[in-house]
């Protein structure tokens, strides 16, 4: 499908760093004593807000400050183990050139906390490049609900219905389709059945953005 605008979440999508949060979440649960985020945890909040991830890692709610102290020292984790590490996705850089060329406008939908995403964007380069970033933190409900989808369209000036979003988790492609947009999904962290077994699941799942150009994105560079 055409589309005038690309909504990219970031974390497991632009980039494959999911495996370096999985090992800062193990470092913080046996920092803490608490049960570790196994694949089936993983399948129901990634994507979600920390501050509705943690609350159920403790089995306890958690008041403002905590739940922020916490987030941090979990985040401070990622952002040491990711320094020097990151790339961007396989075909990303080509995607978004394509796009510049078709004149598609570009925004970011994520979860992560603003340090993460200044801190990521710039291991990856694109910290100037991407400038149009909606944090679930600034809306009022976090994936796998709409509304930083949403957002992120508003933002580019463009219907829901005229975007397509980009997501690797089954909580953000649940967003993405309640936003109202057709979703890409790449495998990097879930498989091609995992993504699937779900009721929105993505209309095309791709392992990375070449396979995407090459695939349903083949029309970004025809003539």
């Amino acid at each position: 499908m055409t589309a005038r605008g690309f909504v990219f979440d970031v974390d497991g999508t632009l980039v494959d760093n999911m495996h370096l949060h999985v090992r800062a979440f193990e470092i913080f649960t046996e920092r803490h004593g608490i049960p570790p985020l196994t694949k089936e945890k993983r399948a129901r909040l990634d994507g979600m807000r920390n501050r509705e991830i943690l609350p159920i890692l403790f089995g306890r709610a958690l008041d403002d400050d905590e739940s922020l102290r916490l987030a941090e020292e979990k985040e401070e984790l990622y952002r040491e183990m990711s320094r020097g590490r990151l790339v961007p996705l396989a075909g990303l850089l080509d995607l978004l050139g394509a796009a510049d060329r078709r004149g598609i406008r570009i925004a970011l939908a994520t979860s992560a906390p603003e340090k993460n995403v200044e801190h990521t964007l710039s291991e990856l380069g694109l910290y100037e490049r991407l400038t149009t970033v909606v944090r679930s933190d600034t809306v009022a409900r976090g994936k796998p609900f709409p509304d930083v989808f949403l957002a992120a369209a508003e933002r580019l000036g463009l219907a829901a219905a005229e975007c397509l979003g980009f997501e690797d988790a089954p909580a953000g492609i649940r967003a993405v389709r309640a936003a109202g947009m057709a979703c890409v999904a790449v495998t990097t962290n879930f498989t091609a059945a995992e993504l699937a077994a779900h009721e929105a699941p993505a209309d095309y799942v791709v392992t990375d953005f070449s396979e995407y150009l090459r695939g349903p994105g083949a029309w970004l560079t025809r003539p």
